[in-house]
């Protein structure tokens, strides 16, 4: 397995640029099926990161370069244990009761407030290789462990596998704005969103 792993990454000799994000598609009922992958709906602005050797880019899901914006999660995301990263996920603000508020990214990046949270969900490259061709769950592992030591204002978004959160009671327990889906052995993330 390993050998086939290997043979799937690809080298990454530059940097790969900007990758357009995989945009969700609103779907009405989450599948029954335990290949499944789950994770909450965050209210934030989508956000990639690159790394390159202690420098960093936030590139918004139109590519436009925002770091100078939120350079707390700039300077976090330089600190990571890598050499060179793609990563994909949502800043947000985040409420007293863990909920997150979009006017709260928005109201950091006027007043420069240093209160975000930067929740990662997807890996797309790192150390120089292209992650893209592993499923969606290993690219997860690789990311749990890459952030494992990350200040606060890195998260790790975690997922739920099989018939989702929904089953639970959640999103409408707690407020929250809905869910994402993908089946764990994706290529991409973000496959269907669940409102």
């Amino acid at each position: 397995m390993a050998l086939t792993r290997q043979r799937r990454r690809r080298t990454l000799t530059a940097s790969p640029g900007f990758i357009p994000p995989q945009l969700a598609v609103l779907v009405k009922q989450a599948p029954d099926d335990p290949q499944w992958l789950h994770e909450i709906k965050l209210d934030g602005y989508r956000m990639h990161a690159w790394l390159d050797s202690g420098d960093v880019r936030l590139l918004t899901r139109t590519g436009m370069d925002w770091t100078s914006k939120y350079p707390n999660i700039a300077e976090a995301l330089a600190e990571l244990p890598a050499r060179t990263a793609y990563l994909d996920g949502e800043l947000c603000g985040v409420l007293p009761d863990g909920r997150t508020a979009f006017n709260l990214v928005q109201t950091a990046a006027d007043t420069r407030n240093n209160s975000l949270v930067y929740f990662l969900f997807d890996l797309l490259f790192l150390d120089g290789h292209d992650l893209r061709a592993l499923p969606l769950i290993e690219r997860k592992d690789r990311l749990k462990t890459l952030v494992a030591d990350a200040p606060s204002c890195l998260q790790f978004t975690d997922h739920q596998l099989g018939r989702g959160l929904r089953s639970t009671g959640w999103p409408a327990s707690m407020d929250l704005k809905g869910l994402y889906r993908s089946t764990s052995t994706a290529l991409t993330s973000r496959a269907g969103e669940l409102g």
